[in-house]
């Protein structure tokens, strides 16, 4: 099999903590499955700026446009807080998805039958729960001009402007129709075209995407404050939701406390392919650089390894390789096996987060499920 090229950026906090577990995952494919990669490891964020002076290396910014896929851990913490704003460790992650143009935001939102019962909802509402949001990651209100605080008359008055071109929105529409035909076929657009231009504009494109090239695709359409609410009465009527940068983000974050945990949820962001086929891609977990928790060894690695199973569905086309690894993990909840985050009233002794890890590879070695 050929040889990925993989950029590793554990980045600040529990980053360098979590991605030693996905390391131990990568390092058993390639032991026991054959599938070998190229891994470099490098500096961002917070440990940029402290042996570099930078959040993100110009250096470092060219071995992630080379590489197949990046895995990014977390950035920041405290420790750089007074820096300006333009210089914050988020900088280098921003300046990643401007630069590799990642302009498609995968984050599914996947209930293990084990955590059920963690999660804010009733355990039939949420058990078996598998949609996947896509949401557009640079356009939209948060890069929009004009934009910026300014004096009218004798008050400010706060402006951002929620901008999408016609390209902008097929391009995400089209990674999100890809994406629904490798799972159940379903796409559902939130948008607000009640109220808004730029909803309009977004439903007639995504609209005649669909005509044109996904017919074979169910498309419905739904505004993106009844999508928030059909997220919490009945998540599981959904498959692939699509939207834009600022519904995207709030309601991602909302179908994510349906699963129970942050530390269990993965994303993507994707752009678009290269010669090679493959879409420049970044991979990370949903959860921050946690500093409280950082260097204990408690940390929740499955959001980081779920990351990189991503990875091997999109980007390596290693889908059964994916599925293995989700299965392992599935195993190792139906098992008891918890880290701390994931611990019940019932009590017990969690995991560590080495001991996570190691409980993972043990489930890939036994061939789980």
């Amino acid at each position: 099999m050929p040889k990925f090229t993989l950029l590793i950026l554990p980045g600040d906090g529990i980053g360098p903590e979590v991605m030693a577990e996905v390391r131990k995952v990568i390092d058993w494919l390639g032991r026991r499955r054959g599938l070998a990669f190229d891994v470099q490891e490098d500096l961002v964020g917070g440990a940029a700026i402290d042996a570099q002076g930078v959040p993100l290396a110009d250096a470092t910014l060219a071995k992630a446009q080379e590489a197949d896929a990046v895995l990014l851990g977390a950035v920041g913490g405290p420790k750089w807080d007074g820096l300006p704003f333009a210089q914050k460790p988020e900088r280098g992650l921003l300046r990643l998805r401007k630069e590799m143009d990642l302009y498609a935001n995968l984050r599914p939102a996947q209930c293990f039958e084990a955590l059920a019962d963690f999660s804010s909802l009733k355990r039939e509402v949420v058990a078996g729960l598998d949609i996947l949001i896509v949401r557009e990651l640079t356009s939209g209100i948060y890069f929009g001009e004009p934009r910026g605080i300014f004096t009218e008359g004798n008050e400010r008055v706060g402006i951002n402007t929620q901008r999408y071109t016609e390209s902008e929105i097929a391009r995400v529409a089209r990674t999100a129709f890809e994406l629904a035909r490798r799972r159940r076929n379903r796409v559902c657009s939130m948008e607000k075209a009640n109220v808004m231009e730029s909803g309009v504009l977004w439903r007639e494109v995504v609209t005649a995407v669909h005509a044109r090239d996904y017919p074979d695709v169910d498309l419905t359409h739904m505004y993106a404050d009844n999508g928030a609410m059909q997220l919490t009465r009945r998540p599981k009527q959904f498959d692939v939701i699509v939207t834009d940068n600022l519904f995207g983000d709030l309601l991602s974050d909302l179908a994510a406390m349906l699963t129970g945990s942050l530390g269990m949820l993965p994303s993507a962001s994707l752009g678009a392919p290269g010669a090679n086929g493959r879409p420049t891609a970044l991979y990370e977990p949903v959860h921050g650089s946690a500093p409280d928790i950082a260097g204990r060894g408690i940390a929740n690695p499955v959001a980081s390894i779920l990351s990189f199973a991503m990875a091997l569905r999109y980007s390596f086309d290693a889908g059964d390789e994916a599925d293995r690894i989700e299965r392992a993990v599935g195993a190792v909840l139906a098992a008891g096996g918890r880290t701390a985050d994931l611990m019940g009233p019932e009590g017990g002794t969690p995991l560590s987060t080495a001991a996570m890890g190691d409980a993972i590879v043990a489930a890939l070695d036994a061939g789980a499920g």
